[in-house]
């Protein structure tokens, strides 16, 4: 099965082309360098890196959030377009999932130890979930890192933190996790690969959506919404 995959959850996003269960090819999209800006044209360099043709993908996936209103709408759009034009399914992969995963696959996590995925969700805000043992066990949401961390702590445990928005939080997990929480080797890993990965085994599992079915992971209600219920009534 060949799947190929795009994830536009952070500035920097990436996406890949996978093919029997591994990574043929896996490229970083620029972060100067706004999403709609750089696509179609990122997918069809990773496709032709990977010296696949567009017409032999069998699967698309697309990380569904949480991030940027514009980025992961950019990034739905994309994978729809295409995944309709080709007839094919399109999955919806977490990007909290595929964090999880991919520390869970990276370094040891003790059977009941936490996993905390953060993304950076600006305004001195990370959007987070919790997981133990793969499972989730704090939904989505979008808090400042002390709040979490102060949740962690009470909580008890042993923690790993991965996500973009970790390395800005470094000291502060520290100071008040202690010896209690580490930060995974690769804080931030480009996800494509792993999303493809994981809409592999979703597909093979019997989960084919139609692409129209994708749902976005907000977290956050967009910024204009926010903006509309701001102004005053008259």
């Amino acid at each position: 099965m060949l799947v190929l995959a795009l994830d536009t959850t952070t500035r920097g996003g990436s996406c890949a082309v996978i093919g029997e269960g591994s990574v043929l090819h896996e490229i970083a999209t620029d972060p100067a360098r706004a999403h709609d800006a750089q696509l179609p044209a990122a997918l069809m360099s990773v496709l032709e890196r990977a010296g696949v043709a567009l017409a032999q993908i069998d699967l698309y996936a697309v990380a569904t959030g949480p991030g940027s209103f514009t980025g992961l709408r950019v990034g739905i759009a994309a994978m729809q377009g295409l995944a309709f034009a080709a007839e094919k399914p399109l999955i919806g992969v977490s990007a909290f999932d595929a964090l999880a995963a991919h520390a869970r696959a990276s370094q040891p996590v003790a059977h009941d130890g936490f996993v905390a995925t953060w993304i950076d969700a600006w305004r001195g805000e990370v959007y987070a979930a919790l997981y133990q043992d793969a499972r989730e066990v704090e939904s989505p949401t979008v808090e400042p890192p002390a709040t979490l961390l102060a949740r962690y702590a009470g909580r008890g445990g042993r923690y790993v933190f991965v996500g973009e928005a970790v390395d800005v939080s470094r000291s502060a997990i520290a100071e008040t996790m202690g010896t209690n929480a580490r930060v995974a080797d690769r804080v931030a890993p480009l996800l494509a690969g792993r999303i493809a990965l994981m809409a592999a085994d979703m597909a093979r599992a019997g989960h084919r959506p139609l692409p129209h079915a994708i749902r976005p992971l907000y977290v956050r209600r967009p910024d204009a919404e926010l903006a509309r219920d701001a102004r005053p009534v008259h």
